[in-house]
């Protein structure tokens, strides 16, 4: 996975060369690409278009670009890749984003974010 996603942009990595997750949803974005990945969603030339077409629309957008939003950029190649290949729809996707938005602003501060609170589940 670093090998590919060094040509993109490197994963970030601390002192023992283990990618740094800075938020535990950014471990499960790295956990589900693999996994993807390994039922054959798509192969790994595939997966590096993706991340770097993530990455130059991003910064097309004017993305900061100082690394705080890699694993956005992986979010948003996985939901790419997962739309073009007919797994979810783009509609589905953004129920999905907007389900977990509700669910976040719900849920009290502190407390884990659940999709079971979003108040219009």
């Amino acid at each position: 996975m670093a090998r590919v996603a060094a040509d993109v942009a490197p994963i970030p990595r601390g002192d023992d060369d283990g990618p740094i997750f800075h938020e535990p949803w950014e471990a499960q974005a790295f956990a589900m690409t693999l996994a993807l990945y390994e039922q054959g969603l798509f192969t790994w030339p595939e997966w590096a278009a993706a991340l770097s077409a993530a990455i130059k629309q991003a910064q097309t957008a004017g993305d900061c670009d100082d690394g705080t939003t890699y694993y956005q950029h992986w979010l948003s190649a996985i939901e790419q890749l997962a739309s073009d290949r007919g797994i979810a729809s783009g509609q589905a996707l953004a129920e999905r984003r907007d389900a977990w938005d509700r669910a976040a602003h719900a849920t009290p501060h502190g407390q884990p974010i659940l999709l079971a609170n979003d108040p219009l589940r």
